[in-house]
């Protein structure tokens, strides 16, 4: 009797793990900022996307197939042409996020790797026509008009593929070895042109103020003249008083010269002016 209930249990226990081991394969799990999409073998992939936690599906017949909806960066580089011929160098950093209602047609379209699929030939066809209305001084000087039309025509060619793009920059931005050359060149000579423009004028400046100076000479000649005419003996002798106060200065700082012999004239018996 005993040995009949523990086969019956033995056999009750094998059920129970054998329903447990079908329950449990018959489980997935979907994490936080993912979707799935079910595929099934007789009906194709289905409409309904499954969201977050933990659902039931039938093994064999039923597969999960989960996407990341989280914004994602990816770097697309692209050699293009300018309006004016020049070769231009660009690589547009990307934020991409697929729109979970339209992961089935995604899926069924596109497939899992969708991104690699759409993101780089979209990205050339759109820089290649944007880049090509302007020439090479204008996507530097006017890099945010052509970022911000980079962003439209992209942002509305992606979302034709169920994708949305939450950023779009431009990281780099370069030219061919010719026209930076060019550009070099340029910058030498708006150089040169500066330092040469700075020398003529610099020699205009000169060129006045030596007319300022001899004009200013001239009427102090002719104010001196002037005062000598109208002082007479009066200012010239103010004038040999003046001189001889500073001669007997610099005597007396002398280390030759201890005094002055009386009755010497302190002007060195320099000769009266007529």
């Amino acid at each position: 009797m005993a040995a009949q209930m523990l086969g019956r249990l033995g056999q009750l226990g094998l059920g129970v793990a054998l329903a447990g081991g079908v329950v449990n394969s018959a489980l997935y799990n979907v994490e936080g900022g993912h979707r799935a999409v079910i595929f099934d073998r007789f009906a194709g992939v289905k409409n309904q996307v499954v969201g977050e936690g933990t659902h039931f599906y039938i093994p064999w017949v039923q597969r999960p197939i989960i996407f990341d909806i989280r914004s994602r960066p990816r770097n697309v580089p692209v050699i293009t042409g300018s309006k004016d011929l020049q070769n231009v160098n660009i690589t547009l950093r990307i934020l991409f996020r697929p729109i979970p209602e339209q992961l089935p047609k995604i899926y069924t379209i596109l497939g899992i790797d969708y991104d690699e699929r759409v993101l780089p030939s979209i990205t050339t066809e759109v820089l290649k026509a944007v880049v090509a209305q302007f020439d090479a001084g204008e996507l530097i000087t006017q890099r945010e008009v052509v970022s911000q039309k980079v962003s439209e025509d992209l942002m509305d060619r992606a979302s034709q593929f169920g994708v949305i793009l939450d950023d779009i920059s431009i990281t780099h931005l370069t030219f061919g070895k010719e026209f930076t050359q060019a550009v070099e060149l340029k910058q030498v000579a708006q150089q040169e042109a500066e330092k040469a423009r700075f020398l003529v004028e610099k020699a205009e400046q000169t060129k006045k103020a030596t007319v300022i100076s001899a004009e200013g000479d001239a009427q102090a000649a002719i104010l001196l003249a002037k005062s000598f005419g109208e002082a007479g003996e009066g200012l010239v002798e103010l004038r040999r008083i003046e001189a001889a106060e500073d001669i007997a200065y610099q005597l007396s700082k002398s280390r030759q010269v201890s005094y002055l012999p009386a009755g010497q004239s302190v002007l060195l018996n320099l000769p009266a002016m007529q």
